[in-house]
């Protein structure tokens, strides 16, 4: 019997424990296998809604937001790379690199939602951040991810080039911060079961068998609406 499960994982995509998370928890779903059918929802969270448009040097503002030095960062860095490398993704932060804002990608996101490509995208766009070095703040790196995942081009452009979803993101983003989200990824299984945090394979794996033995043992299916 495969038991549905919804996972809402509230993130940023320049979030390096974000790109982390959601790599743990995908492994933690092939693991599981056909013991569960997982609807995958990312929601939106803002790291540094008041960036400007130009970005911030990444080390600089490391130093400034969490008030440590050059040599943590650095092992920060490190520690990072290595569990991404662990987990087959590859980040290539460099101490001249910046940090941006990402409404506008959330606004994607949301998009390919509608559209059935919100996972292709949020991949997309992580790597682009972390391992291409691209600036999500920019419109026509946007588009090219867009278009690189098979989505429509032009109704990126027109969506970037508009207010569209920008109520809707406001919105969940709004829902999440009123239910004590401050911190991500945040990993919501079945509106219930918080994990938070770049965890490992097994920390997801563990929450998604016990899910799905609940829900025999119970006689029937965890309802995920």
């Amino acid at each position: 019997m495969t038991v549905p499960i919804r996972i809402d994982f509230v993130s940023d995509i320049v979030c390096p424990w974000c790109a982390i998370g959601l790599r743990a928890l995908e492994e933690a779903m092939q693991r599981v296998g056909d013991a569960v059918a997982v609807e995958l929802h990312f929601q939106p969270f803002e790291l540094n809604p008041d960036m400007p448009a130009a970005g911030e040097n990444i080390d600089a503002h490391l130093m400034r937001k969490y008030g440590i030095n050059a040599v943590e960062v650095a092992r920060n860095r490190e520690q990072i790379r290595q569990r991404g490398e662990a987990l087959g993704f590859e980040f290539r932060i460099r101490p001249d690199g910046r940090i941006y804002n990402t409404f506008d990608a959330h606004r994607l996101l949301h998009w390919a939602g509608v559209e059935g490509k919100q996972h292709a995208l949020k991949l997309a766009l992580l790597r682009c951040y972390f391992s291409d070095g691209g600036n999500p703040a920019d419109h026509a790196t946007l588009i090219a991810v867009v278009e690189a995942v098979g989505l429509d081009a032009q109704r990126a452009r027109q969506i970037l080039d508009s207010d569209t979803y920008t109520a809707e993101v406001r919105e969940r983003q709004r829902f999440y911060a009123s239910h004590g989200i401050s911190a991500v990824p945040s990993v919501i299984f079945n509106e219930r079961q918080l994990i938070q945090g770049g965890q490992p394979v097994a920390a997801f794996e563990q929450a998604l068998r016990q899910l799905a033995a609940d829900a025999l043992q119970s006689g029937g299916v965890v309802d995920p609406a």
